[in-house]
């Protein structure tokens, strides 16, 4: 007859261990318990403190707006019409969170509602008023014909029913223009490049043209601003910024 094996002897631990090996455990599930609370109170203070931050720095944005407004009136050149411009381009450089409804319905109006995109509009005493009213969140100055027609042939495209459609077809063109006169991509540049009586109907066939801008814009603000300026008034030197982004 086999042999039984000889059974392993489990050694046995003293009560007095087990006992502080379990006042131990307990000990560090009270602190990782604290711990964790510690953690969602701080992360609340700091959610509640940006959310203050946030609170006052768009009151300072709203009441900054209204002062401005408010002294355009009584600027006695702020809202001069040049006399030799009658075409502006504007592009929308800031973000408008926090700002005055005023300043969301004029670049509502304007059709910027993605940062980078630009649209055409003729000089006129109102649009001035717009211009100056989100001079701080836009650029804008007055394009030459060289940069309206890069500006079209490159980025041009036109929204029909729902659709966004580059200006490639002639025949599309004339069946939304025709009525004004533009049968043609050459006619359409000239209409923009020149505003005439149709001119609204014709930019509001245009879609927004969305520039094209470094990946670093968003993330390094101010390399971004020393590459592209800051924003408000250029004149004539708007021409330089259509080339960089187009």
């Amino acid at each position: 007859m086999a042999e039984e094996p000889e059974r392993k002897r489990i050694p046995l631990v003293p009560e007095n261990l087990l006992k502080k090996r379990k006042a131990y455990q307990a000990l560090k599930a009270i602190q990782a318990k604290q711990a964790l609370l510690a953690k969602r109170e701080r992360k609340v203070k700091e959610f509640r403190f940006k959310r203050l931050e946030s609170f006052i720095h768009d009151s300072w944005r709203r009441q900054r707006d209204i002062v401005r407004v408010r002294r355009l009136e009584v600027k006695p050149h702020a809202l001069e019409v040049p006399d030799k411009h009658s075409l502006a381009f504007v592009i929308r450089m800031e973000r408008i969170q926090g700002v005055s409804s005023l300043v969301q319905n004029t670049i509502a109006r304007l059709r910027l509602k993605k940062l980078f995109s630009g649209v055409f509009v003729k000089v006129t005493p109102h649009s001035i008023k717009m211009l100056r009213i989100v001079e701080p969140y836009v650029t804008w100055g007055f394009p030459n014909l060289k940069s309206v027609r890069e500006l079209i042939l490159k980025r041009g495209q036109a929204r029909v029913q729902n659709k966004t459609i580059p200006l490639t077809d002639n025949t599309m063109i004339e069946e939304h223009l025709g009525r004004f006169g533009v049968i043609c991509l050459e006619d359409l540049i000239h209409e923009i490049a020149f505003p005439g009586k149709h001119f609204q109907d014709i930019a509001s066939f245009l879609c927004p043209f969305h520039l094209s801008v470094a990946r670093h814009a968003t993330k390094n603000r101010v390399g971004f601003l020393k590459e592209m300026g800051l924003p408000g008034y250029r004149g004539e030197r708007i021409n330089q910024l259509i080339r960089q982004l187009n």
